[in-house]
């Protein structure tokens, strides 16, 4: 064994996972600290007692692990808590006991709302602060005696900063100023590349500094020199910024986030009093005295390994309160603090004095030099943001007993080393998508910084989820969050129900979210969906996450997140800091503190690149390392300019050497090399490296890491089933199949291993998915390799082809003239090559534009699998080219009142962003999402799309679900190959013939199949009873199975909530056979069902197939079977709207104020059966498919051994 394995060996053993047999326990019954969790929202101060006792219990009760609060005001009425009142603590104190009984984990939102950090508690001084301005013009030689205009002041507070003057200069200013000084956020802003009109730039020596002869009424006396000149004064005051959507009694200026007292003010005056309140324990010491120093790295930005050692221990009381937030960045941006001139200096090496003028706009010596100070402030800003505020948050909560866990994006700063500043990132997702890319970036950050739980806002959605959408429909969306990284689900959202009736659906964090209260109709039917995800969070915090490239992000601040398609390997993100100070070389491999370890390095395309960074380049290299980027030439910085720049071009010929990306692609130095223009794919398959995975259908997977096992997650997002061929880069173990829907876990059957990988057949239900673990040594004399049925193959792990782009030929410009035309075929190439499938089309422009100011267009033809494809988009639009040989390609999309068109809105982006995530089955009202063209009003979607050449046009209406034509589907294969729970390998047939078995060990056995019985149809008459109180009937029969929406009573048109389904059947001889298993298929379910037969309790089955083994449980003869079903909340809403009115609304659906009979406690006076704070159904909207709607059928298959 070499050093390296025997390096990761040490580090796996010393991780936090489940040894060999406590895999497979842990998996079966996950611990409680798995369990997903929710944001439990307050609204406006209506809390109760008796309302959190009730929603804790209820969420105890279906497998709930913890909440994270935040009390926001969405428009429901205010209630009688003020925010932090006495009343407010009291209550407070009520969860943390609560919780505790219920072993429940608590986690405080650190102000109000959802963003930022602030309250009524922080001062205009400790707030966020702007640099502002005023001008004067004087003339000279002349004595001037003025009153200089103070500057804005927001929130009654100023303070000056400098006077300056210089010589007045043209009108020019640099563009973009507002992103590039910090007014406003963006992602990093480019280096200005233009000629500097004349008379444009300030001489840094001729601005004089007035600050001292500028008294404090800001009368300022001087001896103005010859000429025409500008006169700055400059100061700083609040942006203004409050946190949102806080109630009014919560609301206050967001805190300073460049400096350590702004946030231990907003701290003081929340956090600090609920951790006393509570009697929290600090990791280190008693009280809030924890010396912060003990707290190794904390607050530093790179910290050491050892900076998530007290993380690890702080809020470990196991339930209460464990932990406080910060949300998502949506307080705008800040660049002035009150020791801003000493930070810079410090951290930059020189005085922003002199170029206090650019943050007008205007030039400084010259742009390059301009930039180059902006390109300071926004780093010193980003370090500011990360340490004082982020870092020092961590502190705090630790001093205080408690975890920290921040969304870390959308900030002045770069997000991957602020989400390193917390003990648990977190990213969020969208439904139907959106977002991902911060759970994968938000996954990098804990991977980079050593943190073993990555969090997730989950199922996030617009105002168009109205109780539509429940766990089946989040299922394929969870897992591909899984598969970014996210091991941490808090569902967006649940909303404390403050009453002691239970109204129902009751109350909403306005129209937001997933409707996830105790008061849905499935809530108690949840527990089974709990577990699955409770199984998987449990598997994907197990060891190291397993990735061969990292990828550096640019030194740009502030940076988000790149995204790039995996092809094979997979990948984290870094910033520069990360590699600087965490990064080394073990073996050729660029290794962590943590254990982490990648295979290659792949740094940003740019030109430009700071000293530090390219110095620890240049060790990494030496020591070992693969690294894969341009050669850069000159740093951002002004930092020891111009010797920075030489410093650059002299590593950078040492390290790239003869390298220059065409003729020359690589150099070696030291122990390591560097390749220029190369895809890291590529780089790796040359190098003999396998992918980590790859599969004949369309999957998604993630890959860890134990001492003790290779565990690999796998999911299909695909609303159809398929069997497929999946290869993993593992050998010398036998592969496992465990599922974390039912906790089974069995041997694979049916699996070969071949240069190092090992392939395996799975069958995979619709949308979904399997943990593949890998244990045990191989033991191959019982795998199979082959099935065949009448001589024909149904099966075999024989590799496949493997799928690649090629680009053809790809043209931009303006086509029909030459001249202005470019081949850009090897620039797309090299996209697709390294993951990029997506772009705009104007990215073909960078470096050699064809015709500038002029939109251009791009033309790509390329080839799949022999298959020819043309893509074509004009600048701004995006190009996508998929890797499917399915191509769909939306032409036209108009979403809307069609015949208005100030109500309609072009969707066609949005429907091809749907159609490239794999979705080609959507809610029309999922339009809606972001710009609802008409609100509350059913509105109508036309597509027109192409389908592999071949044109097609489809519409529907809210709340229809609109289907593409049907893409050609891999066929079911009539023999599936498993393991019994023996692991003995058995054949179970669905079509008789002549089947062929093929042992890896060379071993051939012969089955015949015969007869296979026909399916039997369970046709009822059915005996259905309606849980009572919602309108429906106590008991009624369906001689054959309809939507209750198709029903002509109204009390089961309109139902909503829960009916029990009876009928008995008579099962014949031939069906039951030994050799033979019988399944149970309900068809179609809307939307969940539970399965009885002969007064056993089978299952509940909350996703398709609704189908289940009931070999065990049927009976020759006659069988009772019982079905209960349970539907959505829209019908009974809908049926509401047919009854008088109870309650003062305003035309968007929201309460005016609360009835009096809701104070009271009492029902609707008008016989609604429902209430709820925002109404988001109209009487007129079509009805949804509810109930059991089969067929029902019995499906016999045949087995042998």
């Amino acid at each position: 064994m070499n050093n390296l394995r025997r390096l990761m060996c040490l580090v796996l053993l010393a991780l936090p996972c489940a040894g060999a047999g406590g895999l497979e326990r842990g998996f079966v019954q996950p611990p409680s600290d798995c369990r997903p969790w929710v944001y439990w929202f307050w609204l406006n101060g209506n809390i109760s007692s008796n309302g959190i006792t009730a929603d804790l219990e209820a969420m105890k009760r279906v497998g709930i692990g913890g909440v994270l609060i935040m009390e926001v005001d969405q428009g429901a009425p205010v209630g009688p808590v003020d925010f932090m009142s006495q009343q407010w603590r009291d209550l407070f104190r009520h969860v943390h006991s609560e919780a505790r009984r219920l072993g429940l984990e608590v986690n405080m939102n650190n102000d109000a709302g959802w963003n930022g950090s602030g309250g009524p508690w922080i001062k205009p001084e400790q707030s966020m602060q702007k640099i502002v301005w005023t001008e004067t013009n004087v003339v000279g030689p002349a004595k001037c005696e003025i009153t200089l205009p103070q500057p804005q002041a927001v929130a009654g507070f100023y303070r000056d900063v400098a006077v300056l003057a210089f010589p007045k200069v043209s009108d020019f200013r640099i563009p973009g100023i507002r992103a590039k000084a910090m007014f406003d956020i963006g992602p990093g802003p480019a280096m200005t590349q233009q000629e500097l009109p004349p008379e444009s730039s300030v001489s840094p020596d001729r601005i004089v500094d007035l600050t001292v002869k500028m008294d404090v009424t800001g009368r300022l006396t001087w001896e103005v020199p010859d000429g025409h000149w500008t006169v700055l004064r400059l100061g700083h005051t609040s942006t203004g910024v409050e946190n949102a959507p806080a109630p009014a009694s919560g609301r206050g200026l967001e805190c300073d986030k460049l400096s350590k007292e702004g946030i231990e003010a907003n701290f003081s005056g929340m956090m600090a009093k609920l951790a006393l309140d509570n009697k929290l324990q600090p990791g280190t010491r008693p009280a809030s005295h924890a010396n912060p120093a003990e707290i190794e790295g904390a607050g530093k930005l790179n910290a050491k390994p050892g900076s998530n050692a007290l993380g690890d221990r702080a809020g470990k009381s196991g339930s209460g309160l464990v932990a406080t937030h910060i949300d998502s960045w949506e307080n705008g941006s800040q660049n002035w603090t009150a020791q801003m001139r000493d930070e810079f200096k410090r951290r930059r090496g020189y005085d922003l004095w002199p170029f206090l003028p650019v943050f007008t706009g205007r030039v400084v010596e010259s742009l390059d030099i301009s930039d180059r100070f902006l390109w300071d402030l926004r780093q010193t800003i980003s370090e500011l943001v990360i340490e004082n505020y982020a870092g020092r948050m961590l502190q705090l909560a630790h001093a205080h007993g408690m975890r920290f866990t921040v969304e870390a994006y959308g900030g002045p700063c770069d997000a991957i080393p602020y989400g390193g500043q917390s003990d648990e990132p977190m990213g969020e997702f969208w439904t139907p998508s959106g977002a991902l890319e911060t759970c994968r970036g938000m996954a990098s950050a804990g991977h980079v910084y050593g943190k073993r739980i990555i969090g997730a806002e989950a199922f996030t959605s617009g105002d168009r989820e109205r109780w539509l959408e429940h766990p089946a429909v989040l299922k394929a969306h969870g897992d591909r969050a899984f598969c970014e990284g996210i091991n941490r689900f808090v569902f967006h959202r649940y909303a404390l129900q403050p009453w002691s009736r239970e109204y129902r659906p009751g109350m909403t964090m306005g129209p937001w979210g997933q409707h996830y209260e105790r008061t849905q109709t499935w809530w108690d039917w949840t527990p089974a969906w709990h577990t699955y995800l409770s199984r998987c969070q449990f598997m994907l915090r197990q060891g190291l996450f397993v990735a061969d490239i990292c990828r550096v992000q640019a030194e740009a601040p502030p940076q988000g997140f790149g995204y790039y398609e995996r092809n094979g390997y997979d990948w984290d993100e870094c910033d520069a800091g990360a590699v600087i100070a965490r990064m080394s070389v073990k073996d050729g491999r660029i290794v962590l503190p943590d254990g982490m370890s990648y295979r290659v390095l792949v740094l940003p395309w740019t030109d430009r690149m700071t000293p530090r960074l390219l110095r620890k380049v240049k060790e990494l290299v030496e020591a070992g390392a693969t690294v894969i980027g341009p050669k850069p030439s000159r740093s951002p910085s002004l930092s020891g300019y111009p010797q920075c720049d030489a410093e650059v071009k002299q590593l950078a010929a040492e390290l790239w050497g003869p390298a220059d990306g065409q003729t020359v692609r690589e150099n070696r130095v030291g122990l390591g090399r560097i390749v220029w223009s190369s895809s890291p794919e590529k780089v790796l398959s040359d190098s003999g490296v396998a992918p980590d995975f790859a599969s004949d259908q369309p999957l998604r997977w993630i890959h860890r890491s134990t001492a003790d096992a290779e565990i690999y997650f796998v999911a299909n997002l695909q609303p159809y089933a398929f069997v497929s061929k999946c290869a993993f880069r593992v050998a010398g173990r036998m592969p496992e199949l465990w599922w974390p829907d039912t906790g089974r876990t069995e041997r694979a059957a049916m699996w070969e291993e071949q240069h190092g990988v090992t392939r395996v057949v799975i069958p995979f239900e619709p949308s979904g998915s399997v943990f593949v673990v890998f244990r045990a040594p191989t033991d191959k004399t019982s795998a199979i390799r082959l099935v065949t049925c009448d001589g024909k193959p149904v099966l075999s792990t024989a590799p496949g082809p493997i799928t690649r782009v090629v680009i053809r030929k790809a043209l931009y410009g303006l086509l029909d003239d030459p001249a202005r035309t470019r081949d850009v075929t090897a620039k797309v190439q090299r996209k697709i090559d390294t993951g990029e499938f997506r772009f705009p089309a104007m990215a073909m422009a960078e470096g050699d534009d064809p015709a500038p100011e002029i939109v251009k267009t791009l033309v790509v033809d390329y080839e799949i699998d022999g298959r020819s494809f043309r893509v074509k988009a004009q600048d701004p639009a995006t190009v996508n080219i998929s890797r499917s040989a399915v191509q769909i390609t939306v032409e036209k999309a108009r979403y809307g009142v069609l015949d208005d068109p100030a109500r309609t809105r072009d969707v066609r982006d949005k429907v091809q962003r749907l159609v490239d995530a794999g979705e080609t089955s959507f809610k029309v009202a999922l339009m809606a999402q972001g710009d609802d063209p008409a609100f509350l009003v059913v509105k109508t979607l036309e597509l027109e799309y192409t389908m592999n050449g071949q044109r097609h046009r489809v519409s529907g209406t809210d709340p229809d679900i609109i289907e593409l034509a049907q893409v050609e589907r891999p066929p079911t294969p009539p023999a599936v190959v498993k393991c019994d729970l023996k692991g003995r390998a058995l054949l179970e047939v669905s079509e008789p013939g002549d089947y062929t078995i093929l042992t890896d060990a060379g071993a051939t056995r012969r089955v015949r199949i015969t007869d296979v019985p026909s399916q039997m149809q369970v046709d009822g008459p059915w005996h259905v009873r309606f849980a009572q109180g919602w309108g429906a009937p106590s008991e009624t029969t369906f001689d054959k199975l309809i939507s209750w929406s198709a029903h002509e009573n109204p009390g089961i048109k309109y139902f909503s909530g829960e009916a029990i389904y009876t009928t008995t059947f008579a099962l014949p001889h031939k069906m039951l056979a030994k050799d033979q298993r019988l399944y149970l298929d309900l068809g179609k379910v809307a939307v969940m069902a539970k399965v009885k037969l002969n007064g056993q309790n089978i299952g509940t089955l909350w996703k398709p197939p609704f189908a289940i083994d009931i070999t065990k449980h049927a009976r020759v003869g006659q069988n009772k079977l019982e079905v209960s079903v349970v539907n959505l909340w829209p019908n009974r809403l809908i049926g509401d709207e047919q009854l008088p009115e109870d309650s003062e609304r305003h035309e968007n659906g929201t309460l005016k104020r609360w009835p009096q009979w809701v104070l009271e406690n009492k029902p609707s006076p008008t016989g609604r059966f429902t209430f709820t704070t925002w109404r988001l159904w109209k009487k007129t909207e079509p009805l949804a498919d509810s109930g059991l709607l089969g067929p029902v059928s019995l499906r016999a298959t045949k087995i042998s051994y």
